[in-house]
């Protein structure tokens, strides 16, 4: 096989492996400004050095965005965010069955995700 041929195919072989991991990771990607704002809050949850807190909460996200869909995860985020408004607009989430179980759902999700990735649970 000639030198020209054998880097074509190398060349081919590495596109197909890219693409295919792309597209698999694509599956549950979500939009950066949501990973961000998530590192943040996670970030001012559980202040420590910087570069290690960037890193543990990215791959708390990492691993939910593993789990849940985009669409899941700002409905469960939004409705946990939701829990705590006080008054009638909190009731409507606090009433919901639904909203509840997402909740529930949620709050297990970043439990684990936390701990697998070297997050105090316990801390605030």
């Amino acid at each position: 096989m000639s030198p020209v041929l054998r880097k074509l195919l190398s060349s081919l072989a590495l596109g197909a492996t890219l693409a295919t991991i792309g597209s698999s990771a694509a599956a549950h990607d979500y939009p950066t400004a949501d990973r961000v704002l998530y590192v943040q809050e996670c970030m001012r949850q559980h202040p420590g050095a910087h570069y290690e807190m960037v890193n543990k909460c990215s791959c708390v996200i990492d691993k939910i965005a593993a789990q849940v869909s985009p669409d899941d995860f700002d409905t469960m985020s939004t409705a946990t965010n939701a829990n705590s408004i006080s008054g009638e607009r909190g009731n409507m989430i606090r009433d919901s069955a639904g909203m509840q179980d997402q909740i529930k759902r949620f709050r297990t999700l970043q439990a684990a995700a936390k701990k697998s990735c070297f997050i105090n649970v316990d801390a605030k």
